[in-house]
């Protein structure tokens, strides 16, 4: 059973920063491209990150480039995003995900 659990979530200033993780389970994480995606409220899905199995190369989405990181530890099955001078429209649901998997999300707030 495939499982994507995001923490690290929180209420932070504007210029704040937060660093998320995603525990994943249940399938080979060593062998696939993972991403972040986010959802502001009242808005659709947006991919915010992703990131390459073997070689990690990553992407990045306009918005987040220059403040974003995507890493893996493929030891831990682990994906963070480490975000950085986050600003009000940051505000969104974060999820990690795999194909068309998602976990539930981590809430981000960003405000004063």
């Amino acid at each position: 059973q495939v499982q994507l659990v995001e923490s690290g979530g929180g209420l932070v200033q504007p210029g704040g920063s937060l660093r998320l993780s995603c525990a994943t389970s249940g399938f080979n994480f060593t062998m696939y491209d993972m991403s972040w995606v986010r959802q502001a409220p009242g808005k659709g899905i947006e991919w915010v990150s992703g990131i390459k199995s073997g070689d990690g190369r990553t992407r990045y989405a306009d918005f987040v480039k220059g403040r974003f990181t995507i890493s893996r530890d493929d030891a831990k099955k682990m994906l963070y995003l480490e975000m950085t001078n986050l600003a009000p429209e940051d505000t969104a649901i974060y999820f990690c995900q795999w194909g068309a998997s998602k976990g539930q999300g981590t809430q981000v707030t960003v405000s004063s």
